[in-house]
């Protein structure tokens, strides 16, 4: 049987570990990116590079995209050269995480080209998408799901959350929201104990043991902040674009976002003063800054 071809529409720090995935389990890949240097490496890897979306479902029935923002994935659904002008495509596969109403309104533009949305924003960084590993939030109809599981399960395990365009994407804006939350919180407190004269490498030993215990002093502290290295792979921008998107969708339902708009606001500060372009572990340097304290192994 001749192999299955993928569209794949971002082949960019999470995006080409995900289509790697997916070429390595048998898919040959149709590719776009407007990045010249993440096509050159996606070409390396044996992917074949198309010249727009619209060109990209013009040869697949299937299109994955793993996008930064709400208004790309409009831009790629429904722009002049996008996936809607594709002459093939059946299935629009969203691995970014654009919010529910962005959603929605990609799904209704793509819905006149005949193809169906889904909902796939993953969760698991850099990490997850090289081993396999991530958390894929799918929303779609049950009739196309697995088709669609087919696919995604080679790149981590797959939840079938709800049937319509956005419940995925809520799904991820809560899984973001306490993300993002854990770390500001993680990183007042170690501030606090480093302060207080204790060890940061105890401290994630004796955190990780108790109820304390999160993403961020499993990975982040020990992987990231106390060796200094700060590159887990996911930056501060894209982090308050998650919590900002949650908070805005959860007010719209009329839930009071009390803890969640102070983190937006946290991570609203470490943008401004750090950088949105850094690794979002550089939350903790906004409290180092401030105190004086530096959170690393003791010499």
């Amino acid at each position: 049987m001749e192999t299955e071809e993928l569209g794949f529409i971002g082949v960019g720090k999470i995006g080409l570990p995900i289509a790697k995935r997916l070429l390595d389990a048998g898919y040959r890949l149709r590719v776009f990116d407007v990045d010249k240097t993440a096509l050159s490496r996606a070409v390396d890897l044996g992917m074949h590079v198309e010249s727009s979306p619209a060109a990209v479902a013009t040869v697949v029935q299937t299109v994955l995209v793993s996008l930064p923002t709400p208004d790309v994935v409009k831009e790629v659904v429904s722009g002049p050269n996008g996936v809607a002008h594709g002459r093939t495509v059946k299935i629009f596969i969203d691995l970014s995480t654009t919010g529910p109403r962005a959603a929605i309104e990609a799904a209704t533009a793509l819905r006149k080209s005949g193809a169906v949305w889904v909902d796939a924003p993953v969760s698991g960084g850099v990490s997850g998408a090289v081993a396999g590993t991530l958390a894929v939030m799918v929303s779609c109809p049950n009739e196309c799901f697995e088709e669609v599981r087919l696919v995604l399960r080679n790149i981590g395990k797959v939840f079938h959350v709800g049937k319509s365009p956005g419940m995925g994407q809520v799904m991820k804006l809560a899984n973001n929201i306490l993300s993002a939350t854990a770390l500001a919180a993680t990183s007042e407190v170690f501030i606090m104990g480093v302060k207080a004269g204790l060890d940061p490498n105890l401290m994630v030993e004796v955190l990780n043991a108790g109820s304390g215990r999160n993403n961020a002093t499993e990975v982040k502290f020990p992987q990231g902040i106390i060796p200094r290295k700060f590159d887990l792979g996911f930056t501060s921008g894209l982090m308050y674009k998650d919590v900002k998107l949650g908070v805005e969708e959860g007010e719209a339902l009329g839930v009071p976002m009390v803890v969640g708009t102070a983190v937006k606001e946290a991570w609203r500060s470490v943008v401004d003063q750090i950088g949105g372009d850094k690794d979002s572990t550089t939350f903790i340097q906004l409290l180092e800054s401030a105190t004086g304290v530096i959170v690393k192994s003791p010499k």
